[in-house]
């Protein structure tokens, strides 16, 4: 009898994604859920317009994440609605006027959370990249 896993990772998008990740692109696809990090992330110093949080989180991936306005901006309103974020209208450094969002107390509270989920993933995928051979198991993995 097959082993099958209970949740396939063809259904989670995580074959797709780590297909574009080995992909020759400079650009990597978002897994679920991260966006909402980055962007919580990128508004906790001071309020930022929708454009500067791309810029933020394309800036300190080094490329790797280039967010279009398609995708930004209906994350921006999901987290609104949700009450993590709030927004103002002001003038930006361009003299344009532009929404500027930031974080509320309910946002506040949230970035850690998801800081702390995001933690366990990344170690728990390590670590499953990093076992070997079944026979291992017993044994602590090797860095």
């Amino acid at each position: 009898m097959r082993w099958a896993p209970v949740f396939p990772l063809e259904s989670l998008g995580v074959i797709d994604y780590l297909a574009a990740a080995m992909s020759d692109s400079p650009t990597l696809t978002l897994l679920p859920g991260t966006l909402e990090l980055c962007i919580l992330r990128a508004l906790r110093w001071e309020p930022t317009h929708g454009s500067g949080i791309g810029e933020w989180i394309r800036l300190v991936t080094d490329g790797a994440f280039d967010l279009e306005e398609g995708t930004l901006y209906p994350a921006l309103h999901r987290l609104q609605r949700r009450g993590l974020i709030e927004s103002e209208w002001g003038v930006s450094d361009h003299g344009r006027r532009a929404r500027f969002y930031h974080l509320t107390a309910a946002g506040r509270a949230r970035l850690p959370q998801l800081l702390s989920g995001w933690d366990r993933y990344v170690e728990a995928v390590n670590r499953v990249a990093r076992y070997g051979h079944p026979a291992l198991w017993a044994q602590a993995p090797s860095s």
